[in-house]
């Protein structure tokens, strides 16, 4: 007769048996504040790219006005967006950033680079002081 037994084998690392432990864990809490963090940092950079056109996303200028009065507005144009990954205090988050093509003084076009966004900026600056402070600390022991 064989027996059943929901004992864990003693001969398996604890710690291997821990890994799996949020593997399937569900936090409505948790994913409700990383789609507030993303809808508002896709929020301002939306209004950063709307300043810098001046004008909103789909608004025209208004007919007759030539650009250079129009006020503080860039001649150019919206093309779609990209994902980005941020990872900050909040967890690691997708973002939607616009992109955009303005026109310079020579008549050729140019990237939009975004001031809240830095290329290739993969963490906020609260992540990377946390980081550079755990890595300060002695390891606890």
């Amino acid at each position: 007769m064989t027996s059943v037994t929901t004992k864990i084998d003693s001969r398996q690392p604890a710690t291997e048996t821990a890994v799996d432990l949020f593997d399937n864990w569900f936090d409505p809490i948790e994913t409700g504040v990383r789609d507030r963090v993303r809808e508002f940092v896709e929020e301002l950079i939306r209004g950063e790219l709307d300043a810098v056109l001046a004008r909103t996303r789909y608004g025209r200028r208004a007919k007759g006005v030539e650009a250079a009065d129009a006020g503080a507005g860039i001649v150019g144009h919206r093309h779609g967006s990209r994902t980005r990954s941020l990872t900050g205090t909040f967890g690691k988050t997708e973002t939607a950033v616009p992109r955009a093509r303005l026109e310079t003084a020579n008549g050729k076009t140019t990237e939009r680079k975004s001031q809240s966004l830095r290329a290739y900026q993969r963490r906020t600056l609260a992540a990377d002081a946390l980081i550079a402070a755990r890595s300060k600390c002695p390891a606890s022991g």
